[in-house]
Parts: C-alpha cells; sequence; structure tokens
C-alpha cells in the first residue's frame, strides 16, 4: 500500500485517524496506531511482517540486557549490530555475495532467491539506532514493548523513511497532543508532497523509464534522461518524505526534515547536508563519529569519510551501481576536503556541483556498470544527431512534460518557501491545497503508472 493510492487515501487513512481521534486516552491511541501499522505493512508483506515483529522483539530483549549492565554491555551492543546487520546482509546482500564469491573463485554457486522485505533498511536502521542509543545511555531504555513497536513500525516512515532515531522522538511515544491545527498543517504537508509524487514525479519516470529501455546513443537523450531522472528521483523522494511527516503531524508526531532543496547546493558536502538528511546523519552519529570523524588527523578522516559513502552506497541496495555511486560522491568530497577544487566561484561551484549530481545518479539510476559508463560516455561524445532518438524524444515531450519538467526546475530551489512567507492568509493556502488535491485526485483516477523509487531499497 502506497500513500498515493486510492485505497489509503479514501479508506485507511480517514478509518485510522477517525478511530485514532475518538481513543479516550494515549495509550488506546498508540494501540491503534500499532495496529493500523501492523495492518498497514501486512498488505504489502503477508510473510514478512513475523520477521519485522520478530526484529522488533529481539531488539526490545538486547536493549533491555545493554541496559542492566551497570558497566560494559559492548560485547550485548556488539551482538545487536549483528543481529541486524545479519538480517540485511541474509535479505538485501546474499545474492550479490554469492554471485561475487563465485565470479572470484570461478566456480558456480548457487544463488539465493530471497525476495527483499519492503522497508527492511529503514526499520532496521531504526532499530539498530535504538540499541546504540541505550548503550550510551542506560535510561532511555524503553520497558514498554508496546511503545518501541509503534516506534519502529509506525506506517508513516515504515517503509520509505525518512530514519527517525529514536533518541528524537523517544519522549513523543509518551506525550504527545493533537490539535485541530496540527492536523491542517500536517494534511497540507501530505497534498504537497503527494502533488510532488504523482504530479511531477510520475511525469518524469515516464520519460526516464522509456528512455532506459532504448539504446541511447545520442548526446540530448543523454542529457534528457539524466536530468529527467534527477528531478524523478528528488521529488518521488522528497514528496514521501513530505507525506510521511504530514502524516505523522497528524498524529502528534514531530519528524525532522529529510530535504532542504539540495539542488542549489555550492558543492558536495552541501549536497549531502540538504539531501536524505535522516541517512546522512544517522551514517555521522552512529560511524563516522564512532569511526574517529575528523579527531584523528588527515588521512584518517579522508578515510572515514570514504568509509561513510562506500556505506550509504551500500545501503541503497545489492549492485555494484550503489557501491560506485556512493565512492564516486565520496571522491569528490575527498577532494574538497583538500581544496582541490577552486569553488570561490558561487557559478562555478553550483555547475560544478550539479555535474557531479547528475552523473552520479546516472550511476545509481543503471542497471550495470557498463550500462552507466555508456550513457555518461554518450552525454559527453559529441554533438552527432540521431534521427531516430530525435523522434522518440519528440514523442516523450509532450506538452505536459514539458511544464512538469518545467515545474520541477523552479520548484527544486525555495520558490514555495518565498511564498509562503508572503502569503499569510489561510484561506489562500487552503485553497491552494484543496485544488492541489483535486488535480492528485484526477491524476489517479486517470492514470494506472504509479511507480516508487525508494520501495527498492
Amino acid at each position: 500500500m502506497v500513500f498515493s493510492s486510492c485505497i489509503f487515501l479514501f479508506f485507511f487513512l480517514p478509518v485510522t485517524y477517525l478511530l485514532y481521534w475518538i481513543s479516550p486516552n494515549l495509550k488506546v491511541k498508540n494501540a491503534v496506531l500499532i495496529l493500523a501499522s501492523l495492518f498497514f505493512y501486512t498488505f504489502g508483506e503477508p510473510v514478512y511482517i513475523l520477521l519485522m515483529i520478530g526484529s522488533i522483539l529481539i531488539n526490545y530483549v538486547l536493549a533491555r540486557l545493554i541496559a542492566s549492565k551497570q558497566q560494559g554491555g559492548r560485547g550485548i551492543l556488539a551482538l545487536a549490530v549483528l543481529f541486524n546487520i545479519g538480517m540485511l546482509v541474509v535479505f538485501k546482500y546474499s545474492a550479490l555475495l554469492m554471485e561475487t564469491a563465485g565470479h572470484l573463485l570461478r566456480v558456480e554457486l548457487p544463488i539465493p532467491d530471497i525476495a527483499l522485505p519492503i522497508g527492511i533498511s529503514f526499520y532496521t536502521f531504526q532499530a539498530l539506532s535504538y540499541c546504540i542509543d541505550v548503550y550510551r545511555d542506560r535510561s532511555t531504555v524503553q520497558r514498554n514493548v508496546w511503545k518501541l513497536m509503534l516506534y519502529i513500525s509506525f506506517f508513516p516512515q515504515l517503509i520509505a523513511g525518512p530514519i527517525v532515531k529514536y533518541h528524537d522522538i523517544e519522549s513523543q511515544l509518551s506525550d504527545r497532543q493533537v490539535t485541530i491545527g496540527d492536523t491542517a498543517a500536517g494534511i497540507q504537508r501530505f497534498i504537497c508532497g503527494m502533488g510532488k509524487k504523482l504530479l511531477i514525479a510520475n511525469a518524469m519516470a515516464y520519460i526516464v523509464d522509456t528512455l532506459y529501455t532504448t539504446q541511447i546513443t545520442f548526446w540530448l537523450t543523454a542529457w534528457i534522461v539524466a536530468v529527467c531522472y534527477i528531478f524523478q528521483i528528488y521529488y518521488d523522494f522528497s514528496g514521501y518524505s513530505d507525506m510521511a511527516i504530514g502524516l505523522g503531524r497528524m498524529f502528534g508526531f514531530t519528524f525532522q526534515e529529510n530535504f532542504n532543496y539540495p539542488y542549489i547546493s555550492g558543492n558536495i558536502q552541501e549536497f549531502w547536508r540538504r539531501w536524505h538528511i535522516s541517512l546522512s546523519t544517522w551514517f555521522k552519529e552512529y560511524l563516522y563519529i564512532p569511526l574517529g570523524g575528523n579527531r584523528k588527523g588527515e588521512g584518517r578522516t579522508m578515510l572515514n569519510k570514504l568509509i561513510i559513502f562506500m556505506a550509504t552506497g551500500i545501503w541503497h541496495g545489492a549492485n555494484w551501481t550503489f557501491l560506485m555511486w556512493g565512492l564516486f560522491h565520496g571522491l569528490f568530497i575527498t577532494l574538497e576536503y583538500k581544496k582541490v577544487i577552486p569553488l570561490k566561484n558561487k557559478v562555478f561551484a553550483h555547475i560544478y556541483t550539479m555535474l557531479v549530481v547528475i552523473c552520479g545518479f546516472v550511476i545509481f539510476r543503471a542497471d550495470t556498470l557498463g550500462q552507466a559508463v555508456h550513457i555518461l560516455g554518450a552525454m559527453f561524445a559529441g554533438f552527432r544527431v540521431e534521427a531516430a532518438e530525435l523522434v522518440l524524444i519528440a514523442k516523450l515531450l509532450t506538452p505536459y512534460h514539458v511544464i512538469c519538467l518545467l515545474a520541477a526546475l523552479v520548484l527544486s530551489a525555495p520558490v514555495s518557501k518565498w511564498l509562503a512567507v508572503r502569503i499569510k492568509q489561510q484561506v489562500v493556502v487552503c485553497a491552494a491545497s484543496m485544488l492541489l488535491l483535486v488535480l492528485c485526485i484526477m491524476n489517479l483516477a486517470t492514470s494506472s503508472y504509479n511507480p516508487f523509487i525508494y520501495f527498492r531499497f
């Protein structure tokens, strides 16, 4: 079940919110959210729901054991890390590891055919952050297993984030209020995110998915597919994050922002302060700083940065393209750290940053490294004309898709933020939200094309 679907919008969400609103106290409200979240996950994963519940219970026990140790507990924490990372290895990376081992050993090894549980990367990282938080401060241990289950399984952030760290939401599990104002603000944020997803991301996805099934040789085709993809992934994922943040607010939860206009960045380091913030801060808090951060000399700092970006790439999936994408960004972060790239001129800095981001996402989107190299080569291979691809481009870039592309470009800058400061009349904001909602519903009614990128992670 995805947020931008009729069954979610017209059945699941209204019923869940009504039951939540009429519940007499917070204990019952939490129970409603737990049951709704388990149903939400079961709808898409009727088998792997048991895996998620088992993960919650095991992490609950491990954290209680860590908290019971007045000193030490490192061995139990190591067991928690091993369990959670081990789950990811088994369900997400086992096929890639066996295939790679077979190539290296020049033998044919059986490749396990294990379906990837939806959202496993997100809820596993949340469970792991909880255990680490308890190790750092034993007073944070959650003795109520139901509150821990709500934290990990809460449906707005369950299947595609943002990754909510336990210490950011701990107090809200036991004390929160929901007002009419919060509900209205949450609904407006949800509609905004749904508009990003349905009206922009899906339009870009149609172009990208169509062109990736062709043999791209024309430089213009390569650049169109690369540019459309950076908008597809941004509006797809930031739209989903907006919907999750809005839903959380409707139920009294405050989630941290996950995107902050990353395409206005002036260097790659700034880009990662603005892109997928919940993931980058997770790696910073739970991996980069424990590795020593920038406290152990220049060489160690650069190594730690490369490790972080390698882990960031691998987190996204079991494909060498993701690893290379992470290392690609890590390389430019390192070059910036060494001040090899001159970034004093703001225009040059922005152009450089976007070139790196665009080329990086070509690697990210490609099915294989060979396909990535081919498209990157086409982007910079000269200005020859391919008539057949020109015809295809003309067919794909309909007036509707051109308008969506222009909207994607304009809204990737803080235009809406600028307007929000100046338009203070709530009537105007509500009217705009209602118009956007109508457009989204019309899109759902007339289109069956509704892909979602981050389900695969």
